[in-house]
Formats: C-alpha cells, structure tokens, sequence
C-alpha cells in the first residue's frame, strides 16, 4: 500500500490530515502515517534506494526534540520514503535511507517503528512474513525479526517525542 494509490480512503485520510493542520492540532506518523503527512504537505513518495525490513540502527540528525540519544534500534517495514518537507528538519536518518523521519513544528513524522511491542511484531510478521523475504536489504528472516527483543528504551523515546508534541501546543496556548 503506498499513499500514491488512488483509493478513496488514503484520499480521505489526507483531508483530514489537512483539517487536523488547519487546525493546528499536534500529529504523529509512522511509516505509512509518515509518508501521508509529506504526501498531504505536498511533496513526493518515491521508491527508496533499499528495501528495508527488520531492525537496524537510525541515526538522530538534529538537536530540535531534547533527550533523544544519537543512535537508536528501530523496526523497518517499508520499501518507499518520504521527501523531506522544505518547513522541516530531517530528525533521522539510517545506513540506506537518509530521509527516516522529519519534524515540523508539531507534526513529527517517522519512517520506521517506534511504538511496537513484542506482540505486535509476532502480528506484523505473522501477517506479513513474505514481504521480509524478498529483496530486503538488512536481510534478516521473519525468524530473525523475532528474535529480535524489541529495545526497552523504545517506549521512552516513544514518549518524548510526543511529550515534544504535547508541550508544543501547550506553548501555543500560553
């Protein structure tokens, strides 16, 4: 599924999209989630140079979100990316794809997976075990994926970033 798919429903996501940034409301996305925010922004989902599927390393690529560390362990699934939106900073960054995440003022957007658990990686694989199998570039097996304990530390980046988000709109407020 790509947001370059013409569906009713990836056209209505990006409406809203649209109306939560008209209203200046706080968004996060992930993967998928990530790309509809650039594609709503108005800029390209293109084929990225590596599928990437599995965990591998991102690397932190500005100082704008506090209390992130340089280097964290996250969950690929995906064989697009996003441009980086010209009102954005590129957040991170991984050893085959540059554009891994982006933040705009209260909009943070992600390429990869923060925000699962253990049993939400059996599920993902379960689900999709053929997409990791074929041309991925981190190469690792759906075995291998499991195997994989998912970081502790993820959940608490997790948090900052949308304690970053929620602590934007209270700024607004004051």
């Amino acid at each position: 599924m790509s947001p370059n798919d013409q569906l009713d429903w990836i056209t209505a996501e990006r409406e809203l999209i649209k109306a939560l940034i008209a209203q200046d409301k706080p968004i996060f996305g992930a993967c998928y989630g990530a790309q509809q925010l650039a594609k709503t922004l108005g800029y390209e989902i293109s084929k990225a140079p590596y599928k990437e599927v599995g965990w591998a390393p991102v690397y932190l690529q500005t100082d704008t979100i506090s209390g992130l560390p340089e280097k964290l362990l996250a969950l690929h699934w995906h064989e697009e990316m996003f441009a980086i939106p010209d009102e954005a900073e590129l957040l991170f960054s991984s050893d085959l794809v540059k554009n891994q995440g982006f933040v705009m003022d209260k909009i943070i957007g992600l390429q990869f997976h923060f925000e699962p658990e253990a049993d939400d990686v059996r599920e993902i694989v379960t689900n999709d075990a053929q997409y990791a199998e074929s041309n991925n570039a981190l190469q690792q097996t759906p075995a291998q994926i499991l195997q994989t304990p998912v970081p502790a530390e993820n959940k608490q980046i997790m948090f900052r970033l949308l304690d970053y988000l929620t602590a934007k709109r209270e700024d607004d407020k004051k």
